[in-house]
């Protein structure tokens, strides 16, 4: 194992450089937050591939493959299929918003006021799914070095919780381009290859497991129904993922860029349902699906490969768990922290400073409560539910609704927000919290108070509309359409 451990080390040791490095590059709160909103297609691409597949997609996803065949993949795929729909349809206008937060759009949209309730949705959504990124850590340490629970956490959290912290969106972005090429051999070039030919090829594959296993829709009708309503849609509108198509160049970049990510996780989805079909060959007998990841890797891979293959599962872990990390932490701080202390909105260029070490401060403090709260749980599962049934029973319908409906209001968005954030909460508290029935009802009265509250008030005002458009279009209100158009460094 000691090639293996090698290739670890050194790979937690460039996460930390990348760290240090981007320290230096993180100037402003735009670069801090948005990395100077200057990346291209390469980079675009790689870090939104990074940060919408992470453990959950890697581990989770070789499990499904392993309880039910090819139609395992439905799960990933809902979340590629999300992030076609978001970089095609939405990405370029968000884009070209140019404000750091989901709530901020709502703010620009309905007039103000909005903010810090979405804003506690979105903060307790980003949370939850860095807490549940965290918990991974404890399965990959046990198969590399047999360490603690407990321990490995804090060792995973903490080296996330650094290097996001020195460097904000610039280390992110630099090491989530690293874990991206580390992902793509690691998973597709060296275990999706191995694992076949281990489990003695499709040939094989299929004369020992059940005609089901290679049934796309083996997985069951309301269940790919729920991914796709939940992961699906969950990826148009959480701040994870909306702060990353901050950080793009231009439209074209955000949209053809994000275009290509999308299509890697469907290619994704499928190997990771594959590798676990074969590892269903290999070891029939698991106590539990999501053991076959870290059982083939550890049992089937070669010395040196082995330690490339977790670190692939490290750095998938590593990529969601950091971007989750500085959404919350600017959820906190921007939405929350800064409205309550009534500071929203008025820093100048000469606070700038003052805001990235109020930023670095605030990923520590929720780096610190996310180690917490995974030390604390114990089903990945269950808090990937949460923060997803809340996101999307509680933001779906005012975000989608700004974008496509004028006669929305901040009363309807108000009450969307909170009667869907209630009813998600108190039908996870009757039916469980992995029943399919908190989101469907939660999105459903939702968009009942959203249209009906809207409806009822009196439509948002013209001047606010007209900034909105103002600011859709790329240029600040008050701009005509021949007065040039501010770039981003």
């Amino acid at each position: 194992m000691a090639v293996d451990y090698t290739v670890i080390v050194v790979y937690l040791a460039g996460m930390l450089a990348m760290g240090w490095w981007g320290m230096r590059r993180a100037r402003s709160k735009s670069e801090f937050l948005v990395a100077g909103r200057r990346l291209g297609p390469v980079m675009y691409s790689g870090t939104m591939a990074a940060i919408v597949l992470g453990g959950a997609s890697t581990i989770g996803g070789v499990g499904l493959g392993y309880q039910y065949g090819l139609s395992g993949a439905w799960m990933v795929f809902a979340i590629g299929l999300g992030l076609l729909a978001l970089s095609v349809f939405f990405s370029a206008r968000i884009a070209r918003l140019k404000v750091y937060t989901v709530s901020e759009m709502l703010d620009l949209r309905y007039g103000g006021r909005a903010g810090v309730i979405s804003g506690v949705v979105m903060w307790a959504y980003t949370l939850m799914l860095a807490v549940t990124s965290t918990i991974a850590y404890a399965t990959i340490f046990d198969v590399l070095l047999d360490m603690n629970r407990t321990l490995a956490i804090v060792l995973g959290g903490s080296i996330v919780v650094a290097y996001s912290t020195l460097g904000g969106m610039w280390s992110i972005t630099l090491t989530d381009m690293v874990q991206f090429v580390v992902k793509t051999i690691g998973v597709l070039l060296l275990l999706l290859p191995i694992a076949v030919v281990k489990a003695g090829g499709f040939g094989e594959m299929r004369a020992k497991l059940p005609t089901e296993y290679f049934d796309p829709l083996g997985i069951g009708g309301e269940t790919i129904f729920t991914y796709v309503l939940i992961y699906t849609f969950g990826m148009l509108i959480g701040q994870d993922i909306w702060q990353r198509v901050f950080t793009a160049r231009g439209d074209r970049t955000a949209k053809w860029g994000g275009t290509v990510a999308g299509t890697y996780c469907l290619v994704y989805a499928l190997a990771g349902a594959v590798i676990g079909t074969a590892a269903k060959v290999l070891y029939p007998d698991l106590a539990s699906a999501d053991d076959a990841f870290a059982t083939i890797v550890k049992d089937e891979l070669p010395v040196g490969v082995r330690g490339l293959v977790l670190a692939a599962a490290l750095a998938a872990v590593m990529s969601t768990s950091s971007g989750a990390l500085i959404a919350c932490a600017t959820v906190a701080n921007n939405d929350i922290w800064s409205r309550l202390r009534g500071v929203a909105g008025r820093a100048s260029d000469d606070d700038e400073r003052d805001e990235v070490r109020g930023n670095r401060a605030f990923i520590l403090l929720m780096g610190v409560a996310v180690i917490g709260t995974a030390i604390a749980l114990n089903n990945v599962v269950e808090a990937l539910t949460v923060a997803y049934n809340l996101l999307v029973g509680g933001l779906l319908v005012p975000i989608l609704g700004g974008l496509l409906w004028r006669r929305g209001t901040v009363q309807g968005a108000l009450a969307s927000v909170v009667v869907g954030g209630v009813t998600v909460i108190t039908l996870m508290a009757t039916f469980g919290i992995l029943a399919n029935e908190p989101v469907y009802y939660g999105l459903l009265a939702s968009l009942a108070a959203y249209v009906a509250v809207s409806l009822a008030t009196r439509p948002t005002d013209p001047a606010v509309l007209a900034a909105w458009r103002e600011r859709l279009a790329g240029r600040t209100p008050g701009t005509t359409l021949s007065s040039p158009v501010p770039t981003p460094r």
